[in-house]
């Protein structure tokens, strides 16, 4: 009885995975939320303005109107060095496509390919069909370029499997 009361009480307090994107370089294994001190430089430092303060004001990035350089500002200014490891990956994300993709609605739309610089995605073309498009995820940088030029909203950058 005693132990299912103490598993109860460390269930209640146990901390929930975020779905947040962290800033690109933190280090894998570390509690984010633990470190940072939510100084902001990070966000000031960022040259594409896509770090901001999210929940608790702890800085979170969305892709809605830009892209992430890997310009290496927000790890290289931030007071709490032990946060980030820029010899590593800079992050395990990678763009997926949704359903509601024009292209699954007949639709021939490519901004999202225009918008890769690393050629990640590309589009089959089939007969009587919009070219269907298609992420290499071995050349995906979860950079999000091609997230703000969808004009559908149908691309996300989620946590690579």
């Amino acid at each position: 009885m005693t132990e299912s009361i103490n598993h109860s009480r460390r269930s209640l307090f146990s901390r929930r995975k975020s779905l947040a994107i962290r800033p690109p370089w933190v280090r894998e294994g570390v509690e984010f939320t633990d470190i940072c001190t939510r100084c902001s430089a990070c966000i000031t430092a960022c040259e594409t303005k896509i770090i901001f303060k999210g929940d608790g004001g702890f800085p979170e990035v969305s892709f809605k109107d830009n892209e992430c350089t890997f310009c290496t500002q927000c790890a290289t200014v931030c007071p709490e060095q032990k946060l980030f490891d820029l010899t590593q990956t800079p992050w395990q994300h990678i763009a997926a496509i949704q359903d509601n993709c024009l292209t699954f609605q007949g639709i021939w739309c490519q901004s999202c390919k225009d918008a890769c610089e690393p050629r990640a995605i590309s589009f089959t073309l089939s007969v009587g069909k919009a070219p269907m498009p298609k992420i290499d995820t071995s050349l995906c940088t979860g950079c999000g370029a091609c997230v703000a030029p969808c004009p559908n909203q149908a691309i996300s950058i989620k946590q690579a499997e």
